[in-house]
């Protein structure tokens, strides 16, 4: 796999730019010629209103270091800077992962001002990942610029106070190093010692060793200043501090434009691997917003996302560490067709710490070769003395997350068909989970595999639970595929084949899949569970059971509707997949659950990101699909989106897919392929077609509404209608005006 790291235009940066200021940096240009620049110009967020906290604030960050910015009521001068690092956990393995190995909050620095707050002006540009804007007091103002740098830990606010507000000033405040979970908090637990406080840093131990820093400096030139902050986590052999300091020393020692000019060069890289442009202006920008978001708090060398980011909430939550039942699985997939493989962390999680998954099973059931996966987690993979449930003896929700975080891994292979994830990663991790399972089967008096009782996430205990009995069908024929392609001698081969044919069918009523044997979907639930072998897993198209289950939404979650959209994009049902998706992205109140106005996510006093990222994959469902070996080509566009235009879209096989709709019509379809593999193509094109090279030459296919072309590895075909040929990347005219998302 190829992929945008994090660091790699650090050296050699700040050549092309020209001595300036030591505290600001000029202006990023904005090229109204560049489709990407103007499609997020448009996306970027604003802030007429002071936001008053994580479901409103602005947000930055880098993958590690993140932050978000609000004001507190009562604190009529002060805004508030929090600031996290996503490596920053306890250490205390005795407990369970979501104590033990909790997310701690780190701080956050205040910024005050002489005068009350009267009014803001902010903006969020997505394109160069900058918030900047004003600040109106009853004594002045500021004007202000903070950033998260892309490529280093550090957190760069350049600020210039008007006359009156002269004696503005920061400071840090850090929270307490403990978890908030207060669920099965042992009576024992106690938090990390206070900190050490000094000037310029905030140095914080923990009782397992080592701890984390936090240090800052603020340099001041004619009437503007430049604050440079970074957190650095030292566990096991130190506390961070004097590699903290040492960095916030470090960068200051040149003009801020140097590494601001690294930053922005990797944010323009990164969003011009993709391009989509929809007439629903409200849902494009939504869309980019949270491929901004997931670049915040995403890199394929970071720890996997928890269940609120890295934007720790100031109160904290009970959701202190990875959900691995649904939450990490629902986030992710949205990196792939958008072609950012260097946003996936649930493939390197598996390659570096795999063997910590022997530890999420009971002792008894330790063998060397029977991994499962608990929840919660930590971003090592390590649960702490909680454990995946025994079927049939003490079953617990958590005996298919690690197949279905594998599935996750899957799809990410097969975009781009990198065999060094299938031999070193899904081969021998996947075959190691369906273990746990083959350990527990029984063969009934039907002659058929049976599972003793598991539980479906969340809902209910059943036998042949049908969310576990469809992983465990994926899981057994992926193993089956991974031998015949890797060609290796596979002693377990003859017993993935038996359970694939014998394992019994998925329970049915008249309502269609049931939960399990004799347990019926009675009852509203936000999980969709028992839908899994339909989406994500696409085992085959059947609506009876997806009907019953989209009919009682009284309970539905965000992430429910963004399901119950992509799995109507399978059946091809375009107006009712955009009701769903429109639905949640409206704001809509479901459950006590809602999409808040800066795009974060809220479940009752809970805070989330992963409903509305997942909310980002149902519209490229609408735009692209690729399972089952053939590429689909806008399967389920409404009609009201008379055009569309995508750019760099990656699909299973390895292709990467440029398209054009005009007119209610497909144009024109461009497709190149990185793997060689069969090309098969619905493309949606009405009538005749044309397919050629790049050169124009014509290429032999097989078909009609979905054709084969043998594409080379290396090679691109252009399907069109006659006579047509590719046009510009555009940003398709908007249905309507909509206002901005934040405050506005």
């Amino acid at each position: 796999m190829t992929g945008i790291s994090r660091r790699s235009f650090v050296v050699g940066a700040g050549a092309a730019v020209t001595a300036s200021s030591p505290v600001a940096w000029a202006r990023a240009p904005h090229d109204r010629e560049d489709v990407h620049s103007t499609v997020l110009r448009d996306a970027a967020m604003v802030w007429k209103r002071l936001p008053g906290g994580w479901t409103e604030a602005p947000f930055l960050g880098n993958g590690f270091l993140a932050a978000h910015v609000y004001h507190v009521g009562g604190e009529g001068r002060v805004l508030r800077f929090m600031i996290n690092h996503g490596h920053v956990q306890d250490q205390r393995g005795q407990w369970e992962a979501a104590i033990g190995y909790s997310r701690l909050g780190v701080g956050y620095f205040t910024l005050t001002f002489a005068g009350s707050i009267t009014g803001v002006d902010w903006t969020l540009d997505l394109e160069n990942a900058e918030l900047s804007g004003t600040v109106t007091t009853t004594q002045g103002g500021a004007r202000f610029t903070a950033l998260i740098l892309g490529h280093r830990d550090v957190m760069l606010v350049s600020t210039e106070p008007s006359a009156g507000e002269e004696a503005m000033a920061w400071a840090f405040v850090p929270l307490p190093s403990a978890t908030t979970r207060q669920q099965r908090r042992p009576p024992d637990y106690t938090a990390n010692p206070d900190p050490a406080i000094a000037p310029g840093h905030v140095e914080q131990p923990m009782h397992a060793g080592g701890g984390y820093t936090t240090a800052w400096k603020e340099v001041r030139h004619g009437g503007r200043r430049l604050l440079a902050a970074t957190i650095v986590y030292g566990y096991p052999d130190s506390t961070g501090r004097d590699r903290a300091i040492e960095t916030v020393t470090d960068v200051l020692r040149r003009p801020p434009d140097a590494h601001v000019a690294a930053h922005r060069l990797w944010w323009r890289r990164f969003y011009r691997r993709s391009l989509v442009s929809v007439p629903d202006k409200k849902v494009q920008r939504f869309y980019w917003i949270q491929l901004y978001k997931l670049a915040c708090c995403a890199r394929d060398d970071a720890p996997v996302v928890p269940v609120f980011g890295p934007w720790f909430p100031e109160r904290g939550n009970n959701w202190t560490q990875i959900w691995w039942n649904t939450n990490v699985q629902v986030t992710y997939p949205v990196a792939n067709g958008s072609n950012h493989c260097e946003l996936d962390a649930i493939t390197p999680a598996f390659r570096r710490y795999h063997r910590n998954l022997e530890g999420n099973i009971w002792p008894e059931l330790r063998d060397g070769d029977t991994y499962a996966l608990c929840h919660p987690g930590d971003w090592q993979l390590r649960s702490g003395p909680r454990y995946v449930g025994r079927p049939g003896l003490n079953p617990n929700d958590h005996t298919g997350n690690l197949v279905w975080a594998l599935h996750n891994v899957w799809v990410a292979y097969r975009h781009h068909m990198d065999d060094t994830v299938l031999r070193d990663v899904l081969h021998p991790v996947l075959g190691r989970a369906v273990n746990y399972y083959a350990r527990f089967l029984t063969e009934g008096t039907d002659g058929l595999l049976h599972l003793p009782t598991t539980r479906s996430p969340e809902l209910a205990n059943a036998a042949d639970c049908t969310y576990d009995l469809s992983l465990l069908r994926w899981g057994v024929t992926a193993l089956i595929d991974a031998a015949a392609r890797l060609r290796v001698d596979e002693p377990r081969l003859a017993q993935w084949r038996d359970i694939k044919a014998r394992l019994v069918p998925y329970h049915e009523d008249g309502n269609g899949v049931m939960i399990g044997a004799g347990v019926p979907f009675a009852e509203s639930h936000r999980h969709f569970s028992h839908l899994l072998w339909l989406y994500p897993l696409q085992e085959k198209l059947e609506r009876r059971t997806f009907e019953h289950w989209a009919s009682m939404q009284a309970r539905w979650h965000g992430y429910s509707y963004a399901a119950a959209s992509s799995m109507e994009t399978l059946f091809g049902n375009a107006e009712q997949a955009l009701w769903h998706l429109r639905f949640f992205v409206d704001g809509n109140i479901q459950d006590n659950c809602q999409l808040t106005p800066n795009t974060m996510y809220r479940e009752g006093t809970g805070f989330a990101i992963e409903s509305p990222i997942s909310a980002a994959q149902s519209l490229l469902d609408m735009l692209v699909q690729s399972h089952g070996g053939v590429v689909k080509v806008f399967p389920a566009v409404s009609a009201t989106w008379a055009e569309a235009c995508v750019r760099g879209l990656r699909t299973q096989g390895a292709f990467v897919l440029d398209a054009s709709r005009a007119g209610g019509r497909t144009q024109w379809i461009r497709i190149h392929s990185e793997a060689g593999e069969p090309l098969v193509l619905r493309h949606g094109i009405e009538g005749e077609i044309e397919v050629r090279d790049e050169d124009g030459g014509r290429l032999p296919y097989r078909g009609a509404g979905t054709i084969t072309v043998p594409l080379r590895r290396g090679r691109t075909a252009i399907v069109s209608r006659p006579g047509v040929r590719p046009d510009r990347a555009r940003d398709v005219p908007a249905n309507e005006q909509v206002p901005p998302w934040g405050l506005p």
